[in-house]
């Protein structure tokens, strides 16, 4: 992929210069800094942690049954709006 980045002008002496020591290309030396900065990162990085809070609902209730209570309660409605738009049965 080809992109644009603006360098400090430290992070691109160092680069060149590790690439002229290494005799590796410039995109090459930035690629593998890259790669091992963001893997030794990824390996001391703490795992991520859910907190939990209080919801404040009372026993018994289940929070995932409400998106179906809802839905119930919408299709509901439609049915007698379209009921009404129907009229009178003969």
């Amino acid at each position: 992929m080809r992109t644009t980045v603006t360098l400090d002008r430290d992070i691109e002496r160092i680069l060149r210069e590790t690439a002229l020591k290494t005799r590796k290309p410039f995109k090459e030396v930035l690629n593998d800094t890259l790669r091992h900065a963001l893997e030794a990162r990824a390996a001391t990085g703490d795992p991520f942690k859910v907190k939990a809070q209080p919801m404040g609902l009372r026993a018994g209730l289940d929070p995932a049954g409400f998106n179906k209570l809802a839905d119930d309660l919408e299709a509901e409605a439609f049915a007698d709006s379209a009921r009404e738009r129907q009229g009178p049965r003969s």
